[in-house]
């Protein structure tokens, strides 16, 4: 069966005037990237059959990504090219003082709407993925997103989410972030979050506050990610703790949407009763290879050039 991801896909441009400013900034990396767009390359090179729903211009960008996509093995029938829309950049330094730089030049991907989605066949799809922070700003996406939510929900899929919490975009307004995330949570199967997620949306100073919270309130089984301290899996209101993998690390970038994809490729051919009926065991062996994935991409420069190193027996 297949997984769709929805969301953005953008283009990272990346500083690399070590403390500058985007200002001062003269020399820029430019990276594929967006959340669900690394989560369906992730699945795609373990194995998976993966379709991308996304939104990109019609440039060279728009085009870079979905060839990258194509390379990979996702299927890009849904990857929709805007001629009156460029392609979302995102342009980040790491300053002096260890704070972010960020300009985010929202562009396509926030006009994938709903007719954009509508001749997806989600029969042929046993997971669907929601997995974009900038779903959660306004504009079409944010509308063709609550649609196939309640489509998949009608059609007894499996709901996977990611919220992937953006300071920057939302340092005005967590409150809609946080809203639109219990939204999901709150009618998803699974979802990860960060430690600094999980505190955020519940409003918490602890993560085991906060996975109280999430616990108390929703009925997804769900993993609070916490670095090298492992993963923490709640599971039937049950919580557990699953290990880290010990890897030097050269670039975290990705690691999160590598255990996301390693964890849906686990479930890719389970039906949705299926997957219900797996117990603790079963859950923390399939978090511990998200680990592995996770910890696997730790050890390269950039997410896409990572996960050229995925591949399905990390998981013997």
């Amino acid at each position: 069966m297949k997984i769709l991801c929805i969301g953005e896909a953008l283009i990272d441009m990346i500083c690399t005037d070590t403390g500058s400013s985007l200002s001062k900034g003269e020399h820029f990396l430019k990276k594929p990237g967006g959340a669900p767009t690394n989560v369906a390359a992730a699945i795609a090179a373990l194995g998976g059959d993966v379709l991308l729903s996304a939104k990109v211009g019609s440039d060279p960008f728009g085009q870079q990504l979905i060839e990258v996509m194509k390379d990979f093995g996702v299927s890009t029938i849904w990857m929709m090219q805007d001629k009156d829309h460029f392609t979302t950049f995102a342009f980040v330094s790491l300053m002096k003082d260890g704070e972010r730089d960020f300009v985010f030049n929202r562009g396509a991907d926030g006009q994938l709407n709903e007719n954009d989605i509508q001749g997806i066949d989600l029969d042929e799809c046993s997971i669907i993925h929601f997995g974009s922070a900038t779903a959660f700003l306004p504009g079409p996406l944010q509308h063709a997103y609550k649609s196939l939510l309640q489509k998949a929900l009608e059609k007894n899929i499996f709901i996977s989410f990611d919220p992937n919490y953006r300071h920057l975009l939302f340092k005005n307004n967590t409150e809609t972030f946080i809203q639109q995330s219990w939204n999901f949570m709150q009618q998803c199967h699974f979802f990860k979050v960060s430690d600094e997620e999980a505190m955020l949306i519940t409003e918490s100073s602890s993560v085991f506050d906060a996975a109280k919270i999430l616990s108390e309130k929703t009925n997804a089984t769900f993993a609070i990610t916490l670095g090298k301290e492992g993963t923490l899996l709640m599971h039937q209101k049950n919580k557990s703790m699953v290990e880290s993998i010990t890897v030097l690390p050269i670039d975290t970038t990705g690691a999160g949407d590598a255990f996301v994809g390693a964890v849906l490729y686990q479930l890719r051919n389970y039906s949705l009763q299926k997957i219900q009926a797996l117990s603790t065991d079963d859950w923390k062996n399939i978090i511990y290879n998200g680990n592995k994935a996770g910890a696997r991409t730790c050890e390269y420069m950039g997410a896409m050039e990572a996960f050229k190193y995925l591949n399905n027996q990390i998981f013997a």
